[in-house]
């Protein structure tokens, strides 16, 4: 059952930060996408990714180690410029395919507050999912948002990007990472 859409918007819900055991499980298949329970998850997935300025989100990040991510990408403070698009959940997402491309970028995570880190990640994927309707999806992403989808299942698997930066040499502060994106801007 969906939640009336007169229903006052959940609070944001507290983030789990590395060194909670959730983040480390692998998530578990919502049997029930229109469950009352999964539906208030996802509204609160969806609160908490707008207010804590992410660009996605994964269940886990908020305690519950189902398979359930959202992909919100905007511009905000701390990706100024991600492209804009409507924020998408993904229960159940399976990857499909990826392209041999693979692309080095930064990337935050708001369970890894305060660090940057450069991660390689496939330039295009292609992923099969249940939107929150229960309806089967099928989309093709490329670039920064081929990124998120990749970042948030990596949740869903018990793993958080630094587990795939390469070298200390790819980990800045976000202080740092901040500081270099004006640098670059000027």
């Amino acid at each position: 059952m969906t939640t009336p859409k007169s229903s006052p918007e959940p609070s944001p819900t507290p983030l789990l930060t590395l060194g909670h055991p959730v983040l480390r499980q692998v998530a578990q298949p919502v049997a029930a996408v229109r469950d009352e329970a999964i539906q208030l998850l996802i509204d609160q997935l969806l609160t908490t990714v707008r207010t804590a300025n992410g660009v996605g989100i994964a269940a886990p990040q908020l305690g519950h180690s189902l398979r359930i991510l959202v992909i919100a990408s905007r511009p905000n403070l701390r990706y100024p410029h991600a492209p804009l698009m409507e924020p998408t959940v993904l229960v159940n997402p399976r990857l499909v395919s990826a392209s041999d491309e693979l692309e080095l970028g930064w990337e935050g995570c708001l369970s890894v507050p305060g660090v940057r880190g450069q991660v390689p990640r496939h330039q295009t994927v292609e992923v099969e999912y249940c939107d929150r309707h229960g309806q089967p999806q099928r989309q093709i992403w490329q670039g920064f948002v081929a990124r998120i989808f990749q970042h948030e299942v990596d949740h869903l698997d018990g793993k958080v990007f630094l587990d795939r930066v390469q070298s200390e040499a790819h980990l800045l502060t976000e202080d740092a990472y901040q500081a270099m994106e004006i640098a670059a801007l000027g």
